[in-house]
């Protein structure tokens, strides 16, 4: 065995490859599964004890030779590619750098910011961890109150009292921070993430996005919400959408209504985003009940107000007309290269 190893030995200390793929024969030869290294480990487990103490310290030499001998032709063959990869002419362009592109939320939050914006709302925001007084109890929600069943939360901290710490269900919370801590008037809009404890499907998911806007101020009026929700949805959608109002009910608002619009994929006539119907619902809204302005310490003799709140997924989805909201979360680069020429 000690005759074999060092005629292998010799073999190795003139080995000197001209190509890689000779340089990889050699690696099969003599390091691979089976290869003359592994043959002669097999053939050490048959000598005898005496011989072991011998040949071990031998046949681990003859290996890291191998195993070095390989080591150094593979990384002068890796240098030599490399450099055959680099052009002679240093003039030509370099490798173009593709370019990303904006979420579909993110511009579609953008674009209702800025038409707000035109209107002299401020963007006001706050924790996506809140208490129970931010995110109900000033909102009209006391406890045991049946509304609160309308929203599926996430606890954080549950002690059937205020002292709950739960994820915010609604951007509302925002609203009672902002009228706590200033005097009216206000014109604030308040984005941001939301979640609800829901089944997730192509129109509902456990997190999803918001935008809330608040105006407190004497003399406010229900024609001032509409006027001011007209000029919104024909800036977003354009100038033939047709929008209505229905009647509706939410704790902090009252009189409340929700707000549909003629649908933007049928345009009204009929289809599964619109359920046939020719209307899609896109926010709810109401002048604030005098309740919620008294627990933010506002006189609600003197002042009144409105609220709106709308998802922006249901908002992007009829602007793009994306039919699954799933999508949004998924980071599909397929979907998100749309977005790609849009303005940023």
């Amino acid at each position: 065995m000690q005759s074999k190893i060092s005629q292998y030995t010799s073999e190795i200390e003139v080995f000197e490859p001209k190509t890689a793929e000779e340089l990889e024969n050699f690696r099969i030869k003599f390091l691979g599964t089976k290869g003359i290294v592994k043959d002669l480990f097999e053939e050490f487990k048959t000598v005898s004890a005496e011989e072991k103490r011998v040949l071990g310290k031998v046949l681990n030499q003859f290996k890291q030779l191998a195993e070095a001998k390989f080591n150094d032709f593979k990384d002068a063959f890796s240098t030599q590619k490399g450099q055959k990869d680099i052009p002679n002419d240093l003039t030509l362009p370099g490798f173009g750098v593709e370019t990303g592109g904006r979420h579909p939320l993110s511009l579609v939050r953008k674009e209702i910011v800025e038409i707000f914006k035109r209107l002299g709302f401020i963007v006001a925001e706050g924790p996506e961890i809140e208490d129970d007084w931010h995110n109900f109890s000033a909102l009209n929600f006391p406890e045991e109150h049946p509304a609160r069943d309308m929203q599926d939360t996430f606890f954080i901290k549950k002690n059937s009292g205020q002292d709950d710490i739960a994820l915010r269900t609604h951007t509302s919370s925002v609203q009672v921070r902002l009228m706590e801590a200033g005097k009216p008037p206000f014109r604030a809009l308040m984005p941001g993430r939301v979640y609800r404890n829901e089944a997730i499907s192509a129109r509902a998911h456990c997190f999803f996005h918001q935008v809330e806007g608040l105006y407190v101020d004497e003399n406010v009026s229900f024609a001032d919400l509409k006027q001011t929700l007209y000029y919104f949805v024909q800036e977003l959608y354009g100038e033939g959408t047709k929008v209505r109002f229905r009647p509706s009910y939410f704790p902090f608002t009252e009189p409340s209504a929700e707000m549909d619009i003629s649908c933007t994929i049928c345009k009204g006539d009929g289809c599964q985003m619109c359920k046939q119907s020719g209307w899609v619902e896109i926010l709810g809204c109401g002048m604030i009940d005098p309740n919620v302005l008294e627990n933010v310490g506002i006189d609600s003799q003197k002042y009144s107000g409105f609220a709106f709140g709308m998802g922006i997924e249901r908002i992007t989805n009829l602007k793009y007309q994306i039919r699954d909201l799933r999508l949004f979360s998924e980071n599909d680069i397929r979907f998100l290269k749309q977005f790609q020429s849009e303005i940023i």
